[in-house]
Protein backbone atom coordinates (compact mmCIF):
# COMPACT_ATOMS: atom_id res chain seq x y z
CA UNK A 1 0.00 0.00 0.00
CA UNK A 2 2.64 2.82 0.59
CA UNK A 3 5.00 1.54 -1.39
CA UNK A 4 2.27 2.32 -4.36
CA UNK A 5 1.44 5.40 -2.74
CA UNK A 6 5.37 6.17 -3.26
CA UNK A 7 5.83 5.36 -6.73
CA UNK A 8 3.12 8.07 -7.21
CA UNK A 9 4.07 10.90 -4.98
CA UNK A 10 7.73 9.99 -4.37
CA UNK A 11 9.91 9.57 -1.29
CA UNK A 12 7.90 10.95 2.04
CA UNK A 13 9.20 13.68 4.26
CA UNK A 14 8.93 10.92 6.88
CA UNK A 15 8.00 7.42 7.04
CA UNK A 16 7.74 4.74 9.43
CA UNK A 17 6.02 1.23 9.92
CA UNK A 18 3.02 2.80 10.93
CA UNK A 19 2.45 5.08 7.67
CA UNK A 20 4.32 8.43 6.00
CA UNK A 21 3.55 12.11 5.20
CA UNK A 22 4.47 14.55 2.66
CA UNK A 23 5.49 18.42 2.55
CA UNK A 24 2.77 18.94 0.11
CA UNK A 25 -0.43 20.99 -1.32
CA UNK A 26 -2.81 18.43 -0.28
CA UNK A 27 -4.53 19.45 -3.86
CA UNK A 28 -2.27 18.53 -5.81
CA UNK A 29 -1.37 15.27 -3.82
CA UNK A 30 -4.78 14.07 -3.99
CA UNK A 31 -5.32 14.85 -7.99
CA UNK A 32 -2.65 12.34 -8.21
CA UNK A 33 -4.14 9.58 -6.42
CA UNK A 34 -6.49 7.28 -8.17
CA UNK A 35 -7.04 3.70 -6.15
CA UNK A 36 -9.14 3.10 -4.14
CA UNK A 37 -7.27 2.73 -0.67
CA UNK A 38 -8.89 4.82 2.46
CA UNK A 39 -10.66 3.40 5.03
CA UNK A 40 -11.60 6.99 6.98
CA UNK A 41 -10.56 10.30 6.57
CA UNK A 42 -10.29 12.75 9.71
CA UNK A 43 -9.41 16.20 9.34
CA UNK A 44 -9.95 20.09 10.24
CA UNK A 45 -9.07 22.41 6.97
CA UNK A 46 -8.04 26.38 7.86
CA UNK A 47 -11.13 28.07 9.17
CA UNK A 48 -9.86 30.89 6.30
CA UNK A 49 -10.44 33.11 9.28
CA UNK A 50 -6.36 34.31 8.92
CA UNK A 51 -4.24 32.16 10.89
CA UNK A 52 -0.61 32.20 10.28
CA UNK A 53 -1.13 29.21 8.15
CA UNK A 54 -3.70 30.12 5.67
CA UNK A 55 -4.20 32.87 3.69
CA UNK A 56 -7.97 34.41 3.42
CA UNK A 57 -9.53 33.44 -0.09
CA UNK A 58 -13.21 35.09 -0.94
CA UNK A 59 -16.20 32.89 0.50
CA UNK A 60 -17.39 31.24 -2.24
CA UNK A 61 -13.75 30.31 -3.26
CA UNK A 62 -13.17 29.03 0.11
CA UNK A 63 -15.85 26.79 -0.04
CA UNK A 64 -15.07 25.44 -3.74
CA UNK A 65 -11.43 24.69 -2.51
CA UNK A 66 -12.86 22.27 -0.05
CA UNK A 67 -15.21 20.46 -1.88
CA UNK A 68 -12.73 20.19 -4.74
CA UNK A 69 -10.79 18.64 -2.02
CA UNK A 70 -13.28 16.33 -0.59
CA UNK A 71 -14.29 14.74 -4.14
CA UNK A 72 -10.72 13.70 -4.24
CA UNK A 73 -10.74 12.11 -1.01
CA UNK A 74 -14.41 10.85 -2.30
CA UNK A 75 -13.01 8.71 -5.11
CA UNK A 76 -9.98 7.24 -3.04
CA UNK A 77 -12.27 5.65 -0.45
CA UNK A 78 -12.96 2.50 0.41
CA UNK A 79 -16.71 1.53 0.31
CA UNK A 80 -17.39 1.60 4.07
CA UNK A 81 -15.22 4.30 4.57
CA UNK A 82 -15.96 7.65 6.99
CA UNK A 83 -14.90 10.91 6.38
CA UNK A 84 -14.53 13.01 9.59
CA UNK A 85 -14.78 16.77 8.57
CA UNK A 86 -14.48 19.52 11.80
CA UNK A 87 -15.00 22.65 10.90
CA UNK A 88 -15.99 25.58 12.97
CA UNK A 89 -16.95 29.40 12.38
CA UNK A 90 -15.89 32.25 10.05
CA UNK A 91 -17.44 35.75 9.03
CA UNK A 92 -20.05 36.51 6.23
CA UNK A 93 -19.60 40.29 5.41
CA UNK A 94 -22.92 42.25 5.91
CA UNK A 95 -24.37 38.70 6.73
CA UNK A 96 -23.05 37.34 9.93
CA UNK A 97 -20.56 37.70 12.84
CA UNK A 98 -19.74 33.81 13.29
CA UNK A 99 -21.77 31.53 10.80
CA UNK A 100 -20.83 27.54 11.64
CA UNK A 101 -18.87 26.67 8.10
CA UNK A 102 -21.76 23.34 7.98
CA UNK A 103 -24.06 26.07 6.84
CA UNK A 104 -22.46 26.69 4.19
CA UNK A 105 -20.76 23.55 3.39
CA UNK A 106 -22.54 20.59 4.32
CA UNK A 107 -24.14 20.20 0.83
CA UNK A 108 -21.33 20.54 -1.33
CA UNK A 109 -19.17 17.39 -0.06
CA UNK A 110 -19.64 14.58 -2.32
CA UNK A 111 -20.22 12.27 0.43
CA UNK A 112 -23.52 11.50 2.67
CA UNK A 113 -23.80 13.31 5.73
CA UNK A 114 -25.00 11.47 8.32
CA UNK A 115 -24.61 13.21 11.33
CA UNK A 116 -23.20 16.30 13.35
CA UNK A 117 -21.60 15.97 16.17
CA UNK A 118 -21.26 19.23 18.50
CA UNK A 119 -17.64 19.29 20.00
CA UNK A 120 -18.32 21.19 23.20
CA UNK A 121 -15.35 22.56 25.63
CA UNK A 122 -14.49 25.12 28.35
CA UNK A 123 -11.54 27.19 26.96
CA UNK A 124 -12.20 29.87 24.57
CA UNK A 125 -12.19 33.53 23.56
CA UNK A 126 -13.93 35.74 26.48
CA UNK A 127 -16.20 37.70 24.83
CA UNK A 128 -17.88 40.47 25.93
CA UNK A 129 -20.46 41.82 23.31
CA UNK A 130 -21.96 38.20 22.12
CA UNK A 131 -21.73 34.90 23.85
CA UNK A 132 -18.75 33.41 24.70
CA UNK A 133 -18.14 30.46 21.83
CA UNK A 134 -17.67 27.17 23.38
CA UNK A 135 -18.01 24.44 20.26
CA UNK A 136 -16.93 23.45 17.23
CA UNK A 137 -19.01 20.80 14.47
CA UNK A 138 -18.07 17.63 13.40
CA UNK A 139 -19.79 16.57 10.40
CA UNK A 140 -20.06 13.00 10.08
CA UNK A 141 -20.02 11.93 6.51
CA UNK A 142 -20.14 8.03 4.86
CA UNK A 143 -19.42 6.88 1.55
CA UNK A 144 -22.17 4.34 1.97
CA UNK A 145 -25.19 5.29 3.79
CA UNK A 146 -26.19 1.87 4.20
CA UNK A 147 -22.89 0.26 4.96
CA UNK A 148 -19.65 2.25 7.03
CA UNK A 149 -17.59 1.58 9.74
CA UNK A 150 -18.90 2.80 13.24
CA UNK A 151 -17.50 0.98 16.27
CA UNK A 152 -20.38 1.84 18.78
CA UNK A 153 -18.60 0.01 21.85
CA UNK A 154 -15.41 1.28 21.36
CA UNK A 155 -16.84 4.92 22.62
CA UNK A 156 -19.46 4.20 25.08
CA UNK A 157 -19.37 6.26 28.03
CA UNK A 158 -19.63 4.45 31.43
CA UNK A 159 -20.73 7.23 33.20
CA UNK A 160 -24.72 5.84 33.42
CA UNK A 161 -26.82 7.99 35.55
CA UNK A 162 -29.54 4.41 36.82
CA UNK A 163 -26.45 1.47 35.81
CA UNK A 164 -28.92 -1.37 37.68
CA UNK A 165 -32.51 -0.06 36.01
CA UNK A 166 -34.18 -2.91 35.08
CA UNK A 167 -37.33 -3.42 32.61
CA UNK A 168 -39.09 -6.67 32.94
CA UNK A 169 -36.14 -8.32 35.07
CA UNK A 170 -33.03 -7.00 32.76
CA UNK A 171 -31.01 -4.02 32.86
CA UNK A 172 -32.16 -0.90 30.76
CA UNK A 173 -28.27 0.11 29.91
CA UNK A 174 -25.79 -1.93 28.46
CA UNK A 175 -23.09 -2.88 30.79
CA UNK A 176 -20.30 -1.24 28.98
CA UNK A 177 -22.07 1.83 29.18
CA UNK A 178 -24.18 4.09 27.42
CA UNK A 179 -24.14 6.05 23.97
CA UNK A 180 -22.11 8.95 24.37
CA UNK A 181 -25.07 11.05 22.25
CA UNK A 182 -24.06 13.68 19.79
CA UNK A 183 -22.42 16.65 22.02
CA UNK A 184 -18.88 15.49 23.34
CA UNK A 185 -17.20 17.36 25.95
CA UNK A 186 -13.61 17.29 25.09
CA UNK A 187 -10.93 19.38 26.37
CA UNK A 188 -9.33 21.91 23.68
CA UNK A 189 -5.30 21.87 23.99
CA UNK A 190 -4.62 25.36 25.56
CA UNK A 191 -1.65 27.37 26.03
CA UNK A 192 -0.73 29.91 28.18
CA UNK A 193 1.64 29.69 31.70
CA UNK A 194 0.33 27.90 34.20
CA UNK A 195 -2.30 26.18 31.49
CA UNK A 196 -0.59 25.21 28.48
CA UNK A 197 -1.61 21.52 27.65
CA UNK A 198 0.76 18.59 28.04
CA UNK A 199 0.35 18.04 24.13
CA UNK A 200 1.22 21.58 23.34
CA UNK A 201 3.29 22.32 20.60
CA UNK A 202 3.75 25.84 18.47
CA UNK A 203 1.01 24.94 16.30
CA UNK A 204 -1.87 27.67 16.76
CA UNK A 205 -4.58 25.03 16.16
CA UNK A 206 -4.19 22.00 17.57
CA UNK A 207 -6.47 19.18 17.67
CA UNK A 208 -6.62 17.33 21.11
CA UNK A 209 -5.31 13.56 20.89
CA UNK A 210 -8.45 12.72 23.40
CA UNK A 211 -11.15 14.02 20.53
CA UNK A 212 -8.82 12.12 17.86
CA UNK A 213 -8.96 8.94 20.03
CA UNK A 214 -12.43 8.86 20.31
CA UNK A 215 -13.31 9.85 16.76
CA UNK A 216 -10.58 6.86 15.64
CA UNK A 217 -11.94 4.39 17.96
CA UNK A 218 -15.54 4.96 16.89
CA UNK A 219 -14.83 5.14 12.77
CA UNK A 220 -11.96 3.29 12.18
CA UNK A 221 -10.52 -0.33 13.06
CA UNK A 222 -7.05 -1.54 13.68
CA UNK A 223 -4.76 -1.72 10.83
CA UNK A 224 -7.07 0.63 8.51
CA UNK A 225 -5.53 3.70 6.51
CA UNK A 226 -6.26 6.81 7.91
CA UNK A 227 -6.01 10.19 6.44
CA UNK A 228 -5.48 13.95 7.17
CA UNK A 229 -4.39 16.25 4.13
CA UNK A 230 -4.65 18.83 6.19
CA UNK A 231 -1.61 16.99 8.84
CA UNK A 232 -0.64 20.26 10.65
CA UNK A 233 1.05 19.07 14.20
CA UNK A 234 0.68 15.67 13.69
CA UNK A 235 -2.08 14.87 15.83
CA UNK A 236 -3.93 12.58 13.39
CA UNK A 237 -0.95 10.41 12.91
CA UNK A 238 0.61 10.46 16.66
CA UNK A 239 -2.83 8.65 17.68
CA UNK A 240 -3.11 6.29 14.67
CA UNK A 241 0.51 4.60 16.10
CA UNK A 242 -1.28 4.37 19.45
CA UNK A 243 -4.13 2.69 18.40
CA UNK A 244 -2.67 0.93 15.90
CA UNK A 245 -3.96 2.25 12.33
CA UNK A 246 -1.91 3.26 9.65
CA UNK A 247 -1.67 7.18 8.50
CA UNK A 248 -1.25 9.02 5.43
CA UNK A 249 -0.87 12.82 5.87
CA UNK A 250 -0.20 16.24 3.45
CA UNK A 251 1.11 19.55 5.40
CA UNK A 252 2.29 22.35 3.31
CA UNK A 253 4.20 24.09 5.82
CA UNK A 254 7.64 22.64 6.21
CA UNK A 255 7.76 24.00 9.94
CA UNK A 256 4.12 21.95 11.20
CA UNK A 257 5.85 19.00 8.87
CA UNK A 258 9.20 18.95 11.53
CA UNK A 259 7.26 19.94 14.70
CA UNK A 260 5.17 16.35 13.16
CA UNK A 261 8.02 14.65 12.60
CA UNK A 262 9.22 15.06 16.25
CA UNK A 263 5.86 14.52 17.58
CA UNK A 264 5.69 11.19 15.50
CA UNK A 265 9.08 10.04 16.60
CA UNK A 266 8.44 10.73 20.52
CA UNK A 267 5.08 8.38 20.04
CA UNK A 268 6.88 5.65 18.08
CA UNK A 269 9.43 5.29 21.22
CA UNK A 270 6.18 5.96 23.90
CA UNK A 271 3.90 3.39 22.25
CA UNK A 272 7.17 0.58 21.42
CA UNK A 273 7.70 0.76 24.97
CA UNK A 274 4.13 0.20 25.81
CA UNK A 275 3.31 -2.45 23.38
CA UNK A 276 6.29 -4.67 24.36
CA UNK A 277 5.21 -4.53 27.85
CA UNK A 278 1.72 -5.48 27.14
CA UNK A 279 2.90 -8.37 24.85
CA UNK A 280 5.26 -9.81 27.11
Amino acid sequence: MFEEIKKILGEPYFECDYGLFYNIDCEEALSLLIDPCLHSTITSPPYNIGKEYEDVMPLEDYLNWLSRIATEIEKITLPTGNFIFNVGYLSVKDKGRAVPIPYLLWDKIPFYLNQEIIWHYEAGVAAKKYLSPRNEKILWYVKNRDSYTFNLDSIRDPKVKYPNQKKNGKLRCNTIGKNPSDIWEIAKVTSGANRSSAERTSHPAQFPEDLIRRLMLGFTNKNDLVLDPFMGSGTVPSVAIELKRKFIGFEIDSTYCEIAKKRIQYKLQECASLFDTVEN
